[in-house]
């Protein structure tokens, strides 16, 4: 089934799009930086996209070491080590990240519980002691201060917390007990710099609505002029589980995009509040890691458009996550294992890497987008854009775009990059190699090979000022394409025609 799109895009024409694609990705626990297939995939997404932030869960976590409890002549002493921080935000600053702080899971000697989530068991229960907590946040704030500079350290953002509006990532999800949390938090920080940017809630899903008009209202009532609000964004239905895997359905983008807006009025309607950033700490597909979803082509195009809209009323939006060391529900058994990431265990970048990249590409002025299609234009005339041809199951549709394009040169270069299920698909390669669960050096070589764009090119020459431009995008497929002016200045007897035996060029 073959769909055909024409757009004639004029000299004048303007769209909205505000395109924030690169400014924080997610990870897992940050002590994962301290592993070296980690640091390998985290560089290979810097070298092509190049996030500004990154958010992590697990600062606080036993793991990092930070907080530890001695006794000393009958009496309980506090230190604090900052060893593994100082190494992992080393290798952040070496990739040109900055933190995106989100303060928690509690150190298991600061717990008043012992609830914990995770694998690696983040204690998800409030602070015995609220005057231990503000200390360790405040002592770990100077320490960051003194290390990077003051400066620097004030311009990261700070989140309290992570979902605390869900049970299991805040004991009972009690909501008056996460905003004492907050407002402790909150003081504690600025007190230490006003220059700090305090946010939350942080929440997911389940009365987010409810958990963000009472945010505000408690934010109001307490006076705490808080500098951005946080929640979180993922777009399929209740997984259905089969051994180690999840398999979730789609959900309806518009009524996701439809809640996103809920947010923005709610927070708009506190006079005090309209207009505060809105920052998407975590999106993606699915919520669990082991969503055979996030490695496909599918998955690529569907975020394809959510990342055409999501800048919309959001200042951020951060995909949760870079890659696939990830250990929420242990360590994975194989490559393809449904994970969160853009890059696969073996530095394999799935399809969704390239929608990443894709927008990252784009710059200029927008002068189209519509639920298929964003096109931009350049100072210099040139142009260029991305379409996707999404669907939440399968429907064998391959759309056909037509586009009309403003010309003020004659002569063009049509350069095509194509992400689709038949020429960047490392998952079926995978597949038909039996689905290896440790890769040789040989497999692994293929499969990185395998993960990259196709890429095709044209001469476009304009007409009566207008260029004309086709894109075939299949099924869950992506495309980006660049239009420069490019006039053809051939060396001194070179015939490429003939050297390609086109017509007039052949043998006789």
């Amino acid at each position: 089934m073959r769909e055909r799109r024409y757009y004639e895009i004029g000299e004048n024409a303007s769209a909205s799009f505000r395109n924030h694609v690169n400014y924080c990705i997610g990870t897992g626990r940050m002590g994962l930086a301290l592993q070296k297939e980690y640091m390998n995939q985290l560089a290979l997404v810097q070298e092509e996209i190049g996030f500004q932030y990154i958010r992590g869960h697990g600062l606080f976590t036993d793991d990092m070491a930070i907080f530890q409890v001695y006794e000393e002549d009958g009496a309980r002493r506090i230190e604090y080590n900052f060893t593994y921080l100082d190494l992992v935000m080393d290798n952040y600053r070496s990739c040109g990240l900055r933190p995106f702080l989100e303060l928690g899971f509690m150190p298991a000697a600061m717990a008043s519980g012992e609830q914990t989530i995770f694998y690696w068991k983040g204690n998800t229960t409030p602070p015995a002691d609220y005057g231990e907590w503000c200390g360790l946040v405040t002592a770990t704030l100077s320490h960051l201060m003194e290390r990077y500079g003051a400066d620097e350290v004030t311009g990261w953002p700070v989140e309290v917390w992570n979902e605390p509006n869900l049970p299991g990532f805040w004991k009972d999800a009690d909501m008056q007990e996460y905003f004492r949390l907050f407002e402790e938090t909150f003081r504690a920080v600025k007190k230490l710099d006003s220059r700090f940017r305090v946010g939350g809630p942080a929440i997911c899903g389940v009365r987010d609505e409810f958990w963000i008009r009472s945010f505000m209202e408690f934010c109001r009532d307490r006076k705490l002029p808080v500098d951005f609000v946080t929640r979180h964004h993922y777009t399929t239905d209740f997984p259905e589980n089969a051994g180690h895997y999840g398999y979730a359905e789609l959900s309806d983008p518009q009524a996701g995009f439809a809640n996103l807006q809920s947010t923005r009025d709610i927070i708009d309607s506190f006079e005090e509040y309209r207009g505060l950033p809105i920052h998407i700490t975590e999106f993606n597909t699915s919520y669990i890691p082991n969503c055979p979803l996030h490695d496909t082509n599918q998955n690529a195009a569907y975020i394809a458009q959510q990342l055409s809209r999501l800048g919309d009323v959001n200042e951020s939006y951060s995909y949760w996550t870079f890659g696939d060391i990830f250990e929420e529900k242990g360590v994975p058994f194989t490559p393809f294992h449904g994970g969160f990431g853009l890059v696969a265990n073996g530095n394999i970048p799935k399809p969704t890497f390239w929608t990443f990249k894709f927008f990252r590409d784009l710059s200029g002025t927008c002068v189209h987008r519509s639920d298929e299609l964003v096109v931009l234009k350049k100072e210099d005339g040139s142009y260029c854009g991305v379409a996707w041809n999404q669907s939440r199951t399968r429907t064998g549709r391959e759309l056909e775009f037509a586009l009309s394009l403003a010309a003020g040169q004659e002569e063009y270069f049509l350069l095509v990059k194509t992400v689709d299920e038949e020429t960047c698909n490392p998952l079926k390669l995978w597949h038909d190699m039996g689905e290896p669960s440790s890769l040789t050096a040989a497999q692994k070589k293929l499969l990185q090979e395998s993960a990259r764009p196709s890429v095709s090119s044209a001469r476009v020459c304009a007409e009566d000022k207008t260029a004309e431009l086709g894109l075939r995008v299949k099924e869950h497929g992506v495309v980006y394409f660049e239009l420069s002016p490019s006039k053809l200045q051939p060396d001194r007897g070179y015939a490429y025609d003939r050297v390609m035996q086109y017509s007039g060029g052949g043998a006789e």
